[in-house]
């Protein structure tokens, strides 16, 4: 069982490719055959899920200072320069310097190698997409630009070049949604949280996503609402998708409730009401209320329903941790899910730590059916009701936390792993046995030395390379640990 998306994903890349004007009139038929080339690239995009806009070819200067205009109009997410034969960097140099968006040089030759026997000019010329990568990169730096990564390989029958397009592609519907997004900030931080504590221009700086400042009464004014036949709905959705077993060894647990069934099911409502009527796309909350109010009982009940959410597309994020909502929001934008997380006991015989949280989840990354259990109390905080449990899939994983560091500038903290099959406690509360290289003491130590904060976005897949990419595109730092 999954939870579809509430939004597709989707993003819009521009493609241009470059070339040598000279070379048209001394070789017939060349052009047209490096227009084929970019055409086959494009196509190649567009089977990734992504809106392709193709701007032609440019093969000299004046070409670059045309197209520079028309790329910054166009509200692009990023840019594939396609290297079809050798160019001179005038073709790219206008480009490099005014353009404030990812390029990627993408070199992908007809051959895998020439046919010596019967080389030619020609045929040289049709495969020379790496020649002047260098040249390109070399004038990158020197217009103040990083230089621009490379997709380097063949057109067909290239796993590896065809990942890394594909990669980009992921990276391309990130980074659209990191800067249309509107991420909701509702509550305050837990009180004594210092590394919780997070400034919302610094988000749009950074990020370019606009933070919602929410107030609870927002959601209240929903859950006050008369909506029987919708909350009876929920139940049975909810009932359908978790199993609710009876409790094991954690006095605080019990079997689900039909009272927590109901206000989880009540909350859930209420609170895609309040998201609709507010346009968010993720929201990161923490409030406490006073005891024996509706607002306690509301803000209290969250869990299954933003955990259905997250699943859905929409990080929500605990303990009012906007950081680690971006950090979900990166990890289900690259498809690889997006828990909230944290690090629990660490087991010294199975050489792992337990790596989980209280909620909410990425229920699309569980293995087999996850659990509700009720909750005499939440350990830490205030309330009690309906909590989730499961394990997480078996196989690699991915950790992304976003730290601060002293110049009020983000990290990125990033590590791969793996989950193993193991026993989890049965406190209501999502686990797996993550294992660190190169043991999980010298692990932990390095992973802290970092500056994480004590959360982080859990994703599946080995997928450090693609977060480090979205690093150097957004401009932020970026440690991986291992």
């Amino acid at each position: 069982m999954s939870i579809p998306r509430r939004k597709p994903l989707t993003a819009k890349v521009g493609v241009f490719g470059v070339g040598h004007h000279t070379y048209w009139a001394q070789f017939p038929g060349l052009l047209e055959e490096m227009r084929r080339k970019q055409g086959h690239l494009a196509k190649c995009l567009e089977g990734h899920g992504v809106e392709v806009a193709d701007f032609g070819l440019v093969d000299k200067a004046q070409g670059a200072y045309e197209l520079l205009p028309r790329l910054q109009a166009a509200d692009l997410d990023l840019v594939f320069c396609d290297m079809v034969t050798y160019a001179t960097s005038s073709t790219f140099g206008a480009i490099a310097r005014g353009l404030d968006l990812p390029i990627v040089l993408v070199a992908l030759q007809p051959m895998p190698a020439m046919d010596y026997a019967n080389g030619s000019t020609y045929m040289q010329l049709c495969n020379d997409d790496f020649c002047s990568v260098p040249e390109f990169t070399g004038v990158a730096i020197r217009m103040g630009r990083r230089p621009p990564p490379v997709i380097l390989g063949t057109m067909e029958n290239d796993p590896v070049a065809e990942g890394e397009l594909r990669e980009w592609c992921q990276i391309a519907k990130v980074l659209h949604d990191l800067r249309r997004a509107r991420i909701g900030h509702m509550g305050h931080v837990l009180e004594s949280m210092l590394d919780m504590h997070t400034d919302p221009t610094a988000v749009t700086a950074a990020f370019g996503c606009h933070v919602v400042q929410c107030e609870p009464d927002d959601i209240l004014r929903r859950y006050r609402d008369d909506f029987a036949e919708e909350i009876d709905a929920k139940k049975r959705d909810i009932l359908s998708f978790f199993d609710t077993p009876d409790p094991k060894s954690d006095p605080v647990t019990t079997k689900l409730t039909e009272r927590d069934l109901h206000i989880a099911a009540k909350a859930a409502v209420a609170l895609e009401k309040f998201i609709g009527d507010k346009k968010l796309d993720g929201l990161a909350y923490y409030y406490e209320a006073e005891a024996g109010t509706p607002m306690r009982e509301l803000v209290t009940n969250l869990i299954v329903g933003n955990s259905q959410l997250t699943a859905a597309g929409f990080p929500m994020c605990g303990e009012y941790d906007i950081k680690t909502c971006i950090a979900m929001l990166i990890m289900d934008r690259l498809d690889i899910g997006g828990s909230f997380a944290e690090f629990h006991p660490v087991d010294f015989v199975r050489d792992t730590v337990l790596v989980g949280h209280d909620g909410p989840h990425h229920l699309n990354i569980a293995d087999g059916k996850p659990v509700i259990r009720s909750l005499k109390k939440y350990h830490g905080k205030p309330g009690s009701g309906a909590s989730v449990e499961f394990r997480l899939k078996t196989g690699p994983i991915t950790m992304l936390s976003i730290g601060v560091r002293a110049d009020g500038k983000f990290k990125f903290v990033v590590a791969e792993g793996e989950s193993l099959e193991g026993p989890i406690p049965p406190t209501g509360n999502t686990n797996t046995h993550g294992r660190f290289k190169p043991d999980v003491r010298t692990f932990l130590k390095r992973w802290v030395a970092e500056g994480p904060t004590h959360h982080f976005a859990l994703g599946i897949g080995h997928h450090a390379s693609a977060i480090q990419k979205i690093a150097e595109c957004l401009g932020i730092e970026c440690a991986v640990v291992g």
